[in-house]
């Protein structure tokens, strides 16, 4: 016969099954499938009742158009540009900042009292009111430290006109009647009623928060989205209370309108103010001039210019035209010039006086703008702040910029004052014939037309600025009005994709954890990793081990040991087929289940029609009384006399006429001494020649030295491992004696496997399994079947 088993390379320990088979892992973790269908289930629970107590989240928008000439914005003013009134522009970015900032965000939430929030307590959670709270907190007076203190009360109902006060730890309860002024270290305050068919007993908790984290919280909270090439800006902003988002977005844009509008009043206010100082001045210098040249007129009794030289004179009167106007731009340079050397820094200069074309009126403008950019960070900061010092040095070096532009803009109109007049000189003398008298009342009719136009000047600006403050426009139009865009949060899908995933790592994680540490002996591939030597099989967990499996048993377990006696015959086939076959069976450790395996391979063997011996050489710790009644005395009484006869001490098994038993005998006190002796291997040469197979079991290897004392009459070897009990690194042991040869023609089998409807190769047989051998099922009740599918794998 051909040995099916052929010798392997003994320095080579491993096979191709080390190598790492993602096929092999997924299959092998399939194995527990129900684990991951329930940690799968209770995922899906535990979100479904976080969701179901979850405090959504919503979304909220509003889209408005910041208004700016530049970029296409129209304003009401714009019928009005050619006044050449706050021609400043508008950044979006600066805007943006602008709606971001702290200080609107205050404003704003002071004005709607967002610092007071109101809860009711639920069985489970407890959630935040807004309209629907049944009582209002309202301070009618606010202390100093109102902004900068937070605070807690518990407001409960006991009547429809009183309630009780008391703070969160309910220690002091102060009744009091609805609308009653109390005062507190925050200011005085009164609770009102708003829901009247609140019942009695209703507890509404109530906290007062910080202003300025408060509003930090809604400023941060708040998402603004600028649309390319336009002044269109998204206000984006979440919260639990849909109602008070979509208030907040509203009130935030009428906030930043009313600031925007006060902001350009402000310098049309400062602007009118000059104005009329500068009317007063001029009007009452008008009177004179006028009286000056009524009584001139009086004392030289004239009425009207005389008519000589007519082409002259309109020369004349032309360049006394162009004095007139040069004159009113010096006197206008020179009153500026007044107002901007006494101006105080919080103070705006006029900028409708200078033409809008000369430099002065540039360097008006952005002092205009840095003081009241130095106002706005004037409310939050000191004089000494490092912004305010940096902003006063920009504006004394704007105002001396502005103090040399006009000097040398009235220089300029000096010279040309001085030109003119030459020239008008020039055209006088050609009018010599003209009285004295008209040249000085000339002179005082020029003084008049001077002070008559600058008078008109100021006049047509003083009508200007008052249209400007007439029309004040919002800075930003509402395109759409706050809007809710939909819950942001929970996001269900994303949950349950959570508890998903949670539920297969958790399981895995776990049963990878599990397998890490477990170093017991699983399956034949635990095996075949770590050692060369040949595998017979694997014998499945026996419901009754301490029974002989009989000839008509057609279960798992017996046909896997008749498999394991066909293997074991290909590892026999290199023997002569008339020459008895010596068996032994041995393990590393106790309890692996060798005893059991020898007898029923024993029982096996002689079912075929075989003669077959069994001998019990565990003389230390004989196990063979475990499965039937033997005598006392056995292998250790025989070899201890010396006149006594073997066939004495053998015995047969009932029911099985080819099947001896040769037991151990009394356990003697000198078990290696007694196993050494020549007698043993007469022996076994004697019952070689009276049996075909001898099977005898020995003592664990690993524990004490019988088995290799005795391992010379050995034809074959073969090692019990117990799954789910031997150590892997016990392995190493058993492949040390291979590689060393110290038990012949050595073998494994897997005793006391698991049957599984197998998954893939190494995990069972499944043997009984649609071959019509399978006995008939035990019916299992509903519980065990409950603990079969959790318990078993």
């Amino acid at each position: 016969m051909n040995n099916a088993f052929p010798p392997l390379d003994k320095s080579n320990k491993t096979t191709s099954y080390s190598e790492f088979n993602v096929k092999d892992v997924i299959l092998e973790y399939l194995e527990y499938w129900k684990w991951f269908v329930l940690s799968v289930i209770v995922a899906f629970v535990a979100v479904m009742v976080y969701l179901r107590y979850y405090v959504p989240r919503y979304g909220v928008a509003t889209t408005i158009l910041i208004k700016d000439d530049k970029k296409g914005g129209q304003s009401e003013l714009s019928a009005f540009s050619d006044l050449n009134l706050f021609s400043t522009k508008s950044s979006v970015e600066n805007e943006i900042a602008i709606l971001k900032s702290r200080e609107l965000s205050q404003r704003v939430v002071s004005s709607m009292d967002l610092d007071i929030s109101y809860f009711s307590e639920g069985r489970v959670v407890t959630r935040e009111l807004y309209n629907g709270s049944p009582i209002k907190v309202q301070f009618i007076t606010k202390s100093e430290k109102y902004s900068i203190k937070d605070t807690s009360l518990v407001v409960k109902k006991v009547s429809e006109k009183a309630f009780v006060l008391s703070d969160f730890s309910k220690k002091k309860e102060t009744k009091y009647l609805f609308g009653q002024p109390i005062n507190t270290s925050l200011g005085k305050l009164v609770v009102l009623q708003q829901a009247a068919s609140s019942p009695v007993g209703t507890e509404t908790f109530v906290v007062k928060s910080k202003l300025e984290p408060k509003a930090l919280s809604f400023a941060g909270n708040l998402g603004i989205q600028n649309q390319e090439k336009t002044n269109v800006i998204t206000l984006t902003i979440n919260d639990i209370l849909e109602q008070r988002a979509k208030d907040y977005l509203n009130s935030l844009v009428q906030q930043y309108n009313i600031d925007a509008i006060n902001d350009r009043n402000e310098v049309a206010n400062n602007t009118q103010k000059f104005i009329d100082e500068r009317l007063v001045i001029i009007n009452k210098e008008l009177g004179e001039v006028e009286t000056d040249a009524e009584v001139y007129k009086k004392q030289n009794r004239l009425t009207n210019l005389e008519a000589d030289a007519q082409i002259n004179l309109t020369k004349a009167e032309d360049y006394e035209k162009a004095l007139i106007e040069l004159e009113t731009q010096i006197k206008v340079g020179q009153l500026m010039l007044s107002e901007v050397k006494k101006l105080k820094p919080e103070e705006t200069i006029p900028s409708n006086i200078i033409n809008g074309n000369e430099t002065a009126a540039g360097y008006i403008q952005q002092y205009n703008q840095l003081v009241l950019e130095r106002k706005k960070i004037a409310v939050s900061a000191t004089d000494s702040n490092p912004k305010i010092k940096t902003i006063d040095a920009q504006l004394q070096s704007i105002k001396s910029n502005i103090v040399e532009s006009i000097k040398s803009k009235e220089n300029d109109l000096k010279i040309n004052q001085s030109d003119i007049a030459q020239q008008k000189n020039i055209f006088q003398g050609k009018v010599g014939q003209v009285p004295t008298h008209e040249k000085i009342y000339t002179s005082i009719a020029r003084q008049k037309g001077i002070k008559e136009s600058l008078y008109l000047y100021l006049l047509q600006k003083r009508e200007e600025t008052a249209l400007s403050l007439a029309v004040t426009s919002p800075k930003a139009k509402i395109i759409d009005k706050a809007y809710l865009t939909g819950p942001v949060s929970p996001n269900p899908g994303l949950f349950y994709l959570v508890a998903l995933i949670a539920g297969v790592l958790i399981p895995f994680g776990v049963l990878y954890i599990y397998k890490m540490l477990d170093t017991k002996l699983k399956t034949r591939r635990d095996i075949e990793e770590a050692t060369a030597i040949p595998f017979l099989g694997d014998l499945p967990k026996f419901d009754k081990p301490n029974t002989i499996i009989d000839s008509k048993d057609r279960s798992s377990s017996a046909e896997a040991l008749r498999m394991i006696r066909t293997n074991l015959e290909f590892i026999l086939g290199n023997l002569p087929s008339n020459k008895s076959k010596t068996i032994f069976v041995t393990s590393s450790i106790q309890k692996e289940g060798k005893t059991f395996f020898a007898l029923n391979l024993a029982s096996t063997i002689a079912v075929s029609g075989k003669k077959v011996l069994l001998m019990g050489l565990d003389i230390r710790n004989p196990k063979l009384d475990n499965y039937f009644t033997v005598p006392s005395k056995g292998f250790t009484n025989y070899i201890a006399k010396t006149d006594s006869k073997l066939e004495d001490f053998i015995v047969k098994l009932d029911g099985y006429p080819h099947f001896d038993v040769f037991p151990s005998g009394a356990i003697p006190p000198n078990p290696v001494e007694l196993l050494m002796n020549t007698k043993v291997t007469e022996t076994f040469e004697y019952l070689k020649s009276q049996y075909d197979y001898i099977v005898v079991d020995t003592a664990p290897v690993s524990m004490v030295t019988d088995t290799m004392i005795i391992a010379k009459n050995a034809d074959v070897f073969i090692y019990v491992m117990r799954a789910n009990y031997l150590d892997k690194r016990m392995i190493k042991f058993a492949d040390s004696l291979y590689k060393e040869n110290k038990l012949p023609q050595m073998s494994i089998v897997l005793n006391d496997t698991e049957i599984k409807k197998t998954y893939g190769y190494g995990y069972g047989y499944g043997y009984g399994y649609g071959y019509g051998y399978q006995q008939d099922a035990k019916e299992l009740t509903f519980i065990e079947k409950v603990k079969m599918l959790l318990f078993k794998k």
